[in-house]
């Protein structure tokens, strides 16, 4: 089989770019080692900045979301046993929108079906190779067969574990990650929200966040150690933590039925360049963010933005400027956004490895964003998107 452009992995990343591609008029397969099932199900993000779901209205998959999707013009930081709003929209013009990934992914994969554009899983990408030629060829296996895609490009959106990244020879890459010592417990809670809009709890017991998912799902974490069992927490348990974690004078948490549970590690991760030859990464292939700034989604849409962009006018003009330059113009906004991530996570957090110092350097620097127009703007400007970069 023959393409203009190889995409591995089915994610928001590939999908998109994918989606972008036929709307510039440009061919492309994408391959996904996973089930369609699997793939739809799989539970991630739920933050969108401004910046992302007017790109998905403008790129024809938005109409769901607006429909079920929640518009958010804050978010709240709580610690002290005290609930403060920083006011998103007021502070810099913009706001957030609650959509899940999941549903994202729905959307976009209902787009290229409708299209009848080539989407193939269960096809596990075995290798990439002659990346540093004109005619790049990505080995992969589907039915039981060894089969061959070659292409013009291929592009990796296979995500942190996937096969692209490592395809750049040794010596080319450098890779830069802090791990943290600690993870999330997260659930999804068939149960009201108890919140209208986010709120990120210090406490200490520990960090929690709340979230929600829909009027009748309610998305709930906690903090614990990097390597959980979540088996040593049964449903009472994650009730009763998060209950004292967020507790608040006059307010109460729901619960309900806890539909999923599971622990995800925590990591900060670049590789530099996102680039060589013609082999292009995009979003958890080049870079991770903790989860706290809710920033992985949203970089994964920039990555392939610009991408697209970039190959839109190679194809049509000949023009090579954009692709050269596509590593160095994302990992602007990559690095802007992990230290964003890094410091939402260090300010929230508690870490094994301080001490009481260091909690009450936490405490003043949450005053100091709930109290300051000034911190709270630059809170707001890195969690809605709209930082300059």
């Amino acid at each position: 089989m023959r393409t203009q452009v190889g995409i591995v992995g089915a994610g928001p990343a590939g999908l998109s770019l994918a989606h972008l591609l036929c709307r510039e008029g440009i061919e492309s397969v994408v391959l996904e080692s996973r089930s369609r099932e699997y793939v739809e199900h799989r539970i991630r993000a739920g933050v969108l900045e401004q910046g992302s779901a007017d790109f998905l209205r403008a790129a024809g998959v938005g109409e769901r979301m607006d429909r079920e999707g929640s518009v958010h013009g804050g978010i709240h930081l709580q610690f002290d046993r005290e609930r403060h709003r920083v006011p998103l929209r007021e502070l810099t013009g913009a706001s957030i929108l609650i959509y899940g990934q999941t549903e994202v992914v729905k959307d976009l994969i209902a787009a290229r079906l409708a299209a009848d554009l080539p989407l193939l899983f269960e096809a596990e990408t075995v290798a990439v190779h002659e990346i540093e030629t004109d005619r790049p060829r990505i080995e992969y296996a589907q039915d039981g067969a060894s089969r061959t895609l070659a292409c013009d490009v291929v592009v990796g959106c296979d995500g942190f574990h996937g096969v692209c990244r490592d395809s750049i020879p040794a010596g080319v890459l450098q890779t830069f990650e802090r791990e943290y010592p600690f993870g999330w417990l997260g659930i999804l809670a068939h149960v009201a929200p108890s919140i209208d809009e986010l709120v990120y709890a210090h406490s200490d017991r520990g960090f929690a966040l709340l979230s929600l998912r829909s009027p009748e799902l309610s998305r709930y974490y906690v903090q614990v150690a990097h390597d959980e069992d979540v088996a040593q927490w049964p449903d009472d348990r994650i009730w009763e933590e998060l209950a004292r974690r967020t507790a608040l004078d006059g307010w109460k948490l729901e619960e309900g039925p806890i539909l999923e549970k599971g622990v995800t590690g925590m990591r900060s991760f670049v590789c530099e360049p996102m680039q060589h030859g013609r082999l292009f990464l995009a979003g958890d292939a080049a870079h991770i963010v903790p989860p706290t700034g809710a920033k992985g989604l949203n970089l994964a849409l920039r990555d392939v933005q610009m991408l697209a962009e970039a190959l839109g006018a190679w194809y049509r003009r000949g023009d090579r400027s954009g692709l050269a330059s596509y590593s160095e113009r994302c990992l602007r906004r990559v690095w802007r956004c992990e230290h964003f991530s890094w410091w939402m996570t260090s300010m929230l957090h508690l870490d094994p490895r301080r001490d009481e110092f260091d909690r009450k350097l936490q405490l003043a620097q949450l005053r100091h964003v709930t109290t300051s127009p000034a911190a709270a703007t630059m809170l707001a400007e890195n969690y809605t998107g709209v930082v300059a970069v």
